[in-house]
């Protein structure tokens, strides 16, 4: 049952990164492909109708893991008190930038609301790399599971490490050029035009910093976390997930070459979904790993009780359904390109 629950959390992280990802994305890219006040309000309006339902699954990702692992949930919401608290101020920051860019209309206050949107998308995508880079390196628990790091150190890997060290940091610099490239195809997709243009042209500069950064960082996880290169060894069958992110690279260049938009953002969805997939199944069954092994946080020391476990499985099931349903029905009311006053049409 464990492993279940393991799997819906995973998933759960995997639909937010994929849906929050390309209105994260949008913001990084806002200033690098729309040149007018009317282009990024196109930027805007092809992530208006959707933002914040995105983050809904940031909530369901929160609620499950609290529901599933609550003693992993305790242990990293102490430990990485400071940089969630980072996070939740730059969601709030970046949400008025959003919200009060359609509402308040001044020569003054829009170019201030497009940096915020800009800076703390850039942020965001920085610190949930760079969050994944922690989970994958490993945190200092201790035998009663509670950890604490500063926000840096050294910037080195050893046993005096902080949230921040060049590998967390590598780490989430490819966050950062992963959802700029998943950012620009999703303003491709939904605009028209010299900003669809552009938009097609950052996606294909950052597809070439994606493939220079997933190497090192690729390699430099098998050495910082051992436990990935027994997962694959103990289970061969794990190479699909590699393969999918692989797969999804070649998909996005081919399809942007062939300016097919939606298969060219399927392949970036694939890419994000592959890399997250491998990086779950190589810590599995650790859920947070910690430098002393024996300290570790697994499925099995992690979980709630297995008859909660058995009842909750059904209500998951149940809201999540209800929480599809909804989404399907947003996309597809508000599908097509946007024009220059925000209206869709397809």
């Amino acid at each position: 049952m464990e492993t279940i629950w393991f799997c819906l959390v995973a998933l759960m992280i995997a639909v937010y990164v994929l849906l929050d990802g390309f209105d994260l994305g949008a913001g990084v890219i806002h200033f690098l492909v729309a040149k007018t006040d009317a282009e990024r309000r196109q930027v805007l309006a092809s992530i208006g109708p959707v933002w914040d339902g995105n983050e809904v699954w940031l909530i369901a990702a929160g609620g499950t893991l609290y529901f599933a692992f609550p003693a992993l949930y305790a242990s990293s919401f102490s430990g990485f008190y400071l940089p969630l608290i980072m996070v939740l101020w730059l969601l709030i920051v970046r949400g008025i930038s959003i919200e009060f860019r359609n509402h308040i209309r001044s020569a003054v206050w829009d170019p201030m609301f497009d940096f915020l949107f800009c800076a703390s998308s850039l942020l965001l995508a920085v610190f949930y790399g760079a969050a994944l880079g922690n989970v994958v390196r490993g945190v200092p628990l201790d035998a009663s599971g509670y950890f604490f790091e500063p926000l840096w150190t050294n910037f080195r890997l050893g046993d005096d490490t902080g949230i921040l060290d060049w590998y967390t940091i590598l780490v989430g610099v490819l966050a950062l050029a992963a959802l700029m490239m998943h950012g620009a195809l999703w303003v491709k997709l939904k605009t028209v035009g010299a900003l669809s243009d552009r938009a097609a042209n950052v996606a294909g500069k950052a597809w070439w910093a994606v493939i220079v950064l997933t190497i090192p960082v690729t390699a430099v996880t098998f050495r910082v976390q051992s436990n990935v290169e027994k997962s694959f060894s103990r289970w061969p069958w794990g190479i699909v997930f590699p393969l999918l992110a692989i797969a999804g690279m070649v998909a996005v260049k081919l399809y942007l070459a062939r300016k097919n938009e939606w298969r060219a953002f399927l392949g970036s969805c694939a890419y994000l979904a592959g890399m997250l997939t491998s990086v779950v199944f190589g810590v599995y069954p650790m859920v947070l790993p910690a430098r002393n092994p024996m300290y570790a946080l697994t499925a099995e020391n992690a979980k709630a009780g297995a008859y909660g476990l058995k009842v909750g499985l059904v209500w998951w099931f149940i809201g999540i359904a209800l929480a599809t349903g909804y989404f399907v029905f947003v996309y597809h009311s508000f599908a097509g390109k946007v024009d220059l006053d925000g209206d869709t049409h397809p």
